[in-house]
């Protein structure tokens, strides 16, 4: 039987895989932000192995990412743009599309600006 720790680290190194996968196309594709990616991967990794957390931050290409982001030293142009423009398209459209309860709308248009401060207020690359 597997217990929850042991199901709550499965799932975070599934996670992970899955938004390190995502990230590692957004480098060759223009239109998937590579950094919010593997910054999520990251987290992930962290919360279920130590050992893929440290992989990926010493890596010698996805983990400059990491640490431009960790380091303050900001995200590229183009990541921040997609980054602004997927959220902004998931967050309307789940706020039309999947609700019809007005206090969940202002809820995802104010983590949206929340979400739109965060990533101007880094510098850019």
């Amino acid at each position: 039987m597997i217990t929850e720790k042991k199901w709550i680290k499965y799932v975070a190194l599934s996670s992970g895989t899955l938004f390190l996968s995502i990230g590692v196309v957004g480098i060759f594709l223009p239109i998937l932000p590579t950094t919010p990616f593997l910054l999520l991967s990251a987290a992930c990794y962290a919360k279920g192995s130590r050992k893929f957390y440290n992989w990926l931050l010493n890596h010698r290409i996805l983990g400059k990412y990491i640490k431009d982001y960790r380091e303050k030293r900001g995200i590229e142009a183009r990541a921040k743009l997609v980054a602004l423009i997927l959220l902004w398209a998931t967050i309307l459209s789940s706020a039309i599309f999947a609700t019809s309860i007005i206090w969940v709308r202002i809820i995802l248009v104010l983590v949206a600006i929340g979400v739109t401060v965060h990533l101007l207020r880094l510098k850019t690359l």
